[in-house]
């Protein structure tokens, strides 16, 4: 049975078999097993009301399978089948993901287990623990198409440290106090992370008495890896800080501890690392202060535990657009820099092994966390290459290259949207080129996106404002005045080409009061399934998925359409499952063009999923169809239901037409894009 989110005795009794195990299991506090009880992730097995076994397990939110942390059964009652009932109770409540994914030691010697449970072992990896053993990837398919290309991000979630948790680690004693941090030591868990630190760590090091506990703590961090931001930088972002946290608690502020805290902070932030583990209730209180100016997330060992795939996904930018395609994305593996020479070595400048040289530079810098992607065509072909990491004000693109490809012109188009697409999820202000060698193709295509020259490099906006000209063109001039360059302020009623040229420049911004006009358009799961993955397909896409354009068909008759315009895309229900009945996205609507299905097919075919039959279907009865040529689309991280559609336009007593493509008011578009964007 599932444990109730109360907790209780369940979870007290789970609790305690599973700090009967912890050699093999590693350590979880009591927190970390009622948080996966929220969730529903905590089941009990019961023999006579007694808790005799427990299965932990995570759902990741981007992910298509069950991850399982922890499968315990009481010694006395092995062998009972009680781990295949905790195992069938996980499939039947969650049998519409793809499988179970599990890791465990080698050196167990549990592989009989894994195998009658119906688990199979589909690779495996060298642990990341002070022995490096090997850790076995077992995996149970829940029998689904696996024609998903859902791409596994092969890298490792990077996490700062703080003294509280390196003192957790570093103490082995059965009576220590913090004993939360050892979690990090579990091996799943060390399959999954690497821990890192910053200077302010070394400096209560050295502020420890006892030279035995030093010593130890010493010989942990010599286990980590060092980031060593530039001083400076660091220095103004505490300032940034320490003003935030005058804002919101003045007392808070000029507490002692707050200046050493918020340093891991300030450090953290500038060394372009994601997430700040602690056990200290200080640093802890000032998360909020600490996601919003440093986007550092502050969080407890436990949570990094729980939450591993979600927070490895916010460091590592999978593009969603490339998912289900037939390119595939990842990281440029070490010592594998020469191998890329022959693909992206096109400048005059770079001759020699200058580009190995720079490229494998990144890895080897210490100051700052560098992401060093590599895109592969469906022959496994190099075709992009791009080196990035952020400072939680601006993040810098230090190598841009295309290679020869038949599609290098569109590819790298995409490239463009998918770094401002990556900069708004690591939610900075600006993103910035300054490859001295880029590609002509992507210089061209950043020239047309809104990137702009400025010190020796190519600047955008990113201006996640929906609202007023007057509220968009204010965060705009904040950006501007940063960044000491000249700023433009818009008033209402801006022209529909001036907006929407702006809106395409200062991506994603929405000029609400504007004369754009917005429109919602209906369409089928399958369609919208083959236009943006959503519902995801049963097989890839192939070249369409890098397009940013795409085209959309439907029957000829107009509804004030004109261009440009924005769209809302609200999946219908068709008789093929439940799926639907819900906005998923929005896009800019380039074009409007009404013709025979034949003459569109040969204008848009390169665009479209539709075929020549299909384009007929649609003008079927009436000789022509309507084509909607779109672009820029981004789908809402929180799909809006229909009853909450409804409840939007009810508040806002707007009609909502869900029958054909039908125009809405500013107000409504807005409403839905904000809902579809929530944080919570």
């Amino acid at each position: 049975m599932a444990v109730p989110e109360s907790g209780g005795r369940l979870l007290d009794a789970a609790v305690a078999l599973g700090n009967l195990h912890t050699k093999t299991l590693g350590l979880l506090t009591p927190q970390a097993y009622l948080q996966s009880a929220e969730v529903g992730g905590l089941l009990v097995a019961l023999v006579a009301d007694e808790v005799v076994g427990y299965a932990l397990f995570g759902l990741p939110k981007r992910k298509h399978y069950v991850r399982l942390t922890h499968l315990c059964v009481a010694d006395a009652h092995r062998g009972e089948g009680i781990a295949r009932q905790l195992i069938d109770a996980i499939r039947a409540g969650h049998g519409n993901r793809l499988g179970i994914r599990a890791k465990c030691r080698r050196n167990y010697d549990l592989s009989g287990m894994w195998a009658r449970l119906g688990f199979v072992p589909p690779g495996e990896s060298v642990g990341r623990g002070h022995d490096r053993e090997t850790l076995d990837t077992w995996w149970l398919d829940f029998g689904h198409p696996d024609l998903f290309t859902d791409m596994q991000s092969d890298a490792l979630l990077i996490v700062g440290v703080d003294h509280s948790v390196l003192e957790g680690i570093a103490d082995r004693s059965p009576d220590a106090e913090n004993r939360e941090p050892r979690i990090f030591k579990a091996p799943w868990l060390e399959d999954e992370t690497e821990l890192a630190y910053t200077p302010q760590l070394m400096l209560d090091i050295r502020s420890v008495a006892a030279d035995t506990v030093r010593n130890q703590q010493r010989s942990e961090v010599a286990r980590m890896r060092k980031f060593a931001p530039a001083a400076e930088a660091v220095a103004e972002r505490h300032r940034e800080l320490m003003d935030g946290v005058r804002a919101q608690n003045a007392e808070l502020s000029m507490q002692p501890h707050t200046g050493p805290m918020l340093q891991y902070v300030a450090e953290a932030s500038c060394a372009g690392l994601h997430v700040l583990a602690t056990c200290n209730p200080d640093l802890l209180a000032l998360a909020d202060v600490a996601h919003e100016i440093g986007r550092v997330r502050v969080v407890r060992p436990a949570v990094v535990a729980l939450h591993v795939d979600e927070l490895r996904q916010a460091q590592v930018y999978r593009p969603a657009d490339l998912l289900g395609t037939a390119f595939t994305t990842g990281q440029v593996a070490p010592d594998a820099e020469g191998e890329l020479t022959a693909f992206f070595d096109q400048s005059e400048g770079e001759k020699g092994s200058a580009f190995e040289d720079r490229l494998r530079a990144f890895e080897r810098d210490d100051s700052v966390a560098w992401r060093r992607e590599l895109l592969r065509d469906g022959e496994g072909h190099p075709v992009a290459l791009y080196v990035w990491a952020h400072d939680g004000r601006t993040l810098t693109v230090a190598m841009l290259r295309t290679a020869e490809h038949p599609l290098e012109q569109t590819l790298a188009r995409q490239l463009l949207f998918l770094l401002k697409n990556l900069g708004r999820e690591c939610e900075v202000e600006t993103v910035r080129i300054t490859d001295p060698f880029p590609s002509p193709a992507a210089a061209e295509a950043a020239g047309l996106d809104g990137f702009f020259s400025q010190d020796n490099g190519l600047t955008a906006l990113l201006v996640d404002v929906c609202g007023t000209a007057r509220e968009v063109s204010a965060t705009a001039n904040r950006i501007t005045n940063r960044l000491k360059v000249p700023s433009v302020a818009f008033g209402a009623g801006l022209q529909t080409e001036i907006a929407s040229a702006v809106e395409r420049a200062w991506w994603p911004a929405k000029f609400i009061d504007s004369d754009i006009p917005c429109f919602i358009v209906p369409i089928e799961p399958r369609w919208s399934a083959e236009l943006f993955n959503v519902p995801a397909p049963l097989a890839p896409r192939g070249e369409l998925g890098i397009s940013r354009e795409h085209v959309y068909y439907r029957s000829p008759g107009r509804r004030g359409e004109s261009v440009p315009a924005r769209l809302l895309w609200y999946v219908s229900q068709d008789s093929s499952g439940p799926q639907g009945k819900m906005a998923i996205g929005c896009s800019r609507l380039d074009e409007v063009l009404i013709d025979t299905p034949d003459a569109l097919h040969s204008q848009f075919e390169h665009l479209g999923v539709y075929g020549r039959a299909e384009v007929r279907a649609v003008a079927r009865g009436h000789g022509a169809a309507m084509a909607l040529r779109f672009s820029d689309t981004e789908l809402f991280p929180a799909a809006v239901t229909l009853g909450r559609l409804k409840a939007l336009a009810g508040d806002l007593e707007q009609p909502l037409s869900l029958m054909s493509l039908s125009k809405i008011s500013s107000k409504l578009y807005q409403a839905v894009y904000e809902e579809g964007h929530r944080k919570t």
